[in-house]
């Protein structure tokens, strides 16, 4: 796949770090205080001669307009470096974050002076009153997490083991053991737990998380009171490999580091660094669209772009019962396309509806910004693997797993040359593509048999980088370089 140009790596919408090449950029401790929605990023930056990380923190009112503060979590108030953890709020009220200190070799924990996040105390380590590890010494893991249950804190670290460590007041810690109870059919051995995010969802508990392989995934279970352990149930995916990369790729990582808050009104919101979906995008620390997470009837996980995307809409164009017909004559491996759209601009939504009837057993799909030797990004439905295919990569979705008579709803963010697509709300690939100027065709195929779209909704999405292209000129996120 084409790197993308860099004159267009200043996105209309997704959240990105308005310093230039700056990985890694892990999302970290996002907090709802006051109004407010508060997100940190990891941020990778020349320190005492050496490299260290730093926490930048950014604020919103809506998840989409960003507007960047002052670094308070940095080496040069902390002692060390920000490696990743997440935020939870203390009994008292307080917000409060959790992350492995880089260099200090321990997990540690920060506690807030306020509900702005600009002052924090200093942070402390914590250590269990027991020791742990297959050679019987004290061992810490890394990208730990902190959750309530009932009057009880505990902390889960990452690694190919997960220690889980309880405490009354976030100070006296005691070793309780795994945090999983058990392991489930298609994870990998030697797959590590990182980057850990445990929640309740529904009447479900969630672990969202990576492996350093295979990028984002998930568990749902239940929380064992007696045994204090977590009871895995389901284990799905958020990241596959792409078609493009060498067959013995070490790891790939699209989606990548995953963090999560609650909003006010109950949802579940999670944000992924895009960490190595494109050459280019790799080292420019660019997030996920935020995505809302929840359980469908059947105990199932639904994600949903976030409702709020609706407001930047505008400039909506419909378009209804379109037919596309198939090649006329059957040539295997051969197909058409058939021109159904304009594409306005760089920055647009969407929906595309097929009728269920239509959509059953029959390959058919989309191409976005094709048009002279360019063949565009394809999104296509592919029954024979039931996977949903986006660019190169290829997801898990079946349309005959979707409950009766429910139509087939894509829902396609474009950002520049970074794509996004939703299917029913039950499956989300991301992927990016090849410089996009002056190609503006939306197309449609079919194999086998005719098909009618029964709608395409197409809005234009308003920019909300004000914020960014502000902090591109204080530059107020800039942590310090060396002890002052």
């Amino acid at each position: 796949m084409k790197a993308m140009t860099r004159k267009l790596l200043v996105l209309n919408y997704h959240l990105m770090h308005p310093g230039g090449d700056s990985g890694p950029a892990d999302p970290n401790a996002a907090f709802y205080l006051d109004g407010t929605y508060h997100l940190h990023y990891i941020l990778g930056h020349p320190w005492n001669g050496g490299h260290s990380f730093s926490f930048v923190h950014v604020t919103s009112p809506d998840m989409l307009h960003w507007t960047w503060r002052k670094t308070s979590l940095q080496p040069s108030f902390t002692g060390h470096g920000m490696f990743s953890g997440t935020g939870f709020t203390t009994k008292e009220g307080k917000p409060a974050v959790i992350y492995h200190g880089f260099v200090s070799g321990q997990n540690q924990i920060a506690i807030a002076k306020d509900n702005s996040l600009d002052e924090w105390e200093k942070p402390y380590p914590i250590q269990a009153s027991h020791a742990f590890g297959a050679d019987g010494r004290p061992s810490q893991g890394w990208d730990p997490d902190c959750f309530q249950v009932g009057d009880t804190y505990y902390a889960v670290s990452g690694g190919i083991k997960n220690p889980l460590m309880k405490s009354a007041d976030l100070k006296n810690w005691t070793y309780v053991g795994d945090f999983l109870k058990n392991e489930l059919p298609g994870v990998v051995l030697g797959e590590d737990i990182s980057c850990g995010n445990f929640f309740k969802l529904g009447d479900k508990w969630m672990l969202l998380c990576i492996s350093h392989t295979f990028g984002c995934r998930y568990y749902l279970g239940d929380w064992d009171a007696k045994a204090e352990q977590f009871v895995p149930q389901k284990h799905g995916r958020m990241n596959w490999p792409r078609a493009d990369l060498p067959a013995f790729v070490t790891g790939y990582r699209d989606f990548f580091a995953p963090e999560s808050v609650l909003t006010p009104d109950g949802r579940r919101v999670m944000w992924a660094w895009l960490e190595r979906l494109d050459r280019a995008i790799c080292p420019k620390s660019i997030q996920s669209l935020p995505r809302e997470l929840s359980l469908s009837e059947d105990g199932n996980l639904l994600i949903k772009p976030l409702r709020e995307l609706e407001s930047l809409r505008y400039d909506p164009v419909t378009l209804k019962n379109i037919e596309v017909k198939p090649e006329p004559d059957f040539i295997p491996g051969k197909f058409t396309t058939q021109r159904i759209a304009d594409l306005p601009g760089d920055a647009m939504e969407i929906r595309i509806v097929v009728a269920r009837a239509e959509a059953e057993s029959k390959r058919f799909g989309f191409r976005l910004f094709a048009g002279g030797k360019d063949e565009g990004l394809p999104v296509l439905i592919k029954p024979e693997t039931g996977t949903l295919r986006v660019g190169t990569t290829e997801a898990p979705f079946k349309v005959s797993d979707l409950p009766a008579g429910e139509d087939i709803s894509l829902r396609l963010f474009i950002d520049k040359n970074l794509v996004e697509v939703f299917v029913n709300d039950r499956q989300a690939v991301v992927a990016s593509t090849a410089d996009t100027q002056g190609l503006t065709d939306l197309s449609a195929f079919t194999v086998g048999a005719p098909m009618t779209i029964k709608s395409v909704e197409i809005w234009k999405l308003k920019p909300t980088n004000q914020g960014f292209r502000e902090a591109q000129k204080n530059r107020i996120w800039e942590p310090a370089t060396q002890n002052q």
